[in-house]
């Protein structure tokens, strides 16, 4: 039986994770998960597991609270040894955290086949550790995994079609998670009660370049302030970002709830009127729940959102967020359009995996 190390550590990885276990088990390979522990607030972590139903992870490494590069390199030897253990077939990884390179890189050294899922995105921005992560991991992939065309053609742009290197644009496996957990959501969720709002704006803010910016997070707590006075606001916040409002601001007017789980999150999503996030995921999980999205960055790597008018970028500008806010609350958009593969990511990387 074939054997497959998946290595996760943050919220958006359990959530691919899942996608792909479920096929995994379908296929028959053997899949041992690690998880290196960056992501360590039960709700942040535990809970996801719960809801997703994901394999119990083999291995626990519990590393967080510490630098980028202390973070990453005990990451680093914690995988490699396991793996020397294990001895698998493929490691797979997903996305851009310090989780993903860490992996990568201890299996390439080890010339273990890296399998990279969500490859050939690209922000343009090497301010962002996130771009560094990506662009390190697909250059040492064996299989890359991308979700969209703009990204097997970032990957052509920089040369990997003249390399030893499996491209392939099977979708998105956020898609994928989206469309099989909605319906449970809907069953296992109250947070829609518990919140006792039924119109409402959800935001999401949690980047560095914003909540430690006190100039960008001041920007964004106004503007989504002057939001909450047309239509409640909700905003699921980590007490740290909490913490720095506390000891920064005063107490904002809109509603702060504790982060919440998938299944939560979902039904957020669908029933919210629009949606204000700095996360690249939650870009996408508003498209495939019919919201638009205003995101408050300066670039993004899910262009096509963009391009097709359901995004815009205000970066930290609150002046930016009151004109798109305004644009958005009145316009209508057909979310039909095929972007990210319909539900049938996971199934088809497996498929390719299963022949490796």
């Amino acid at each position: 039986m074939k054997k497959i190390i998946t290595v996760v550590g943050a919220r958006p990885q359990f959530i691919k994770a899942a996608t792909l276990s479920r096929q995994f088990q379908v296929q028959g390979i053997d899949e041992k998960i690690i998880h290196t522990g960056q992501h360590f607030d039960a709700n942040m972590s535990d809970v996801f597991f719960q809801e997703m139903e994901i394999p119990k992870p083999a291995y626990q490494l519990d590393i967080h609270g510490v630098s980028h590069g202390a973070m990453t390199g005990r990451m680093l030897e914690g995988i490699e040894h396991i793996l020397q253990i294990e001895k698998p077939e493929g490691v797979m990884v997903f996305g851009d955290t310090n989780s993903t390179l860490a992996g990568a890189l201890a299996a390439a050294k080890l010339h273990i086949p890296v399998i990279h899922v969500e490859a050939g995105l690209r922000s343009f921005n090497m301010r962002m550790p996130e771009e560094i992560n990506r662009i390190l991991t697909d250059r040492i992939s064996n299989v890359l995994f991308c979700p969209t065309d703009t990204a097997v053609e970032n990957l052509k742009r920089e040369g990997y079609d003249t390399m030893p290197i499996q491209i392939i644009k099977n979708g998105d496996v956020m898609q994928d998670a989206a469309m099989y957990y909605a319906q449970k959501a809907q069953l296992k969720s109250d947070i829609i009660r518990k919140i006792g709002v039924n119109k409402f704006v959800l935001a999401t803010i949690h980047r560095q370049e914003n909540t430690d910016n006190p100039d960008n997070l001041k920007q964004i707590i106004d503007g989504l302030t002057e939001i909450n006075k047309h239509v409640q606001v909700v905003v699921p916040l980590h007490p740290r970002t909490r913490n720095i409002l506390a000891q920064n601001y005063r107490l904002p007017d809109f509603t702060i709830i504790d982060p919440v789980g998938y299944f939560d999150m979902i039904m957020l999503l669908k029933n919210c009127d629009m949606v204000i996030t700095d996360s690249g995921g939650v870009q996408k999980e508003a498209f495939f729940f019919g919201k638009h999205c205003i995101t408050l960055r300066e670039q993004t790597e899910w262009v096509e959102l963009v391009n097709n008018d359901y995004n815009r970028l205000v970066g930290s500008d609150k002046n930016l967020l009151a004109e798109a806010f305004s644009y958005f609350k009145s316009k209508t958009s057909d979310f039909s359009l095929d972007l990210y593969g319909k539900g049938k990511a996971a199934e088809k990387a497996v498929e390719v995996i299963a022949k490796l």
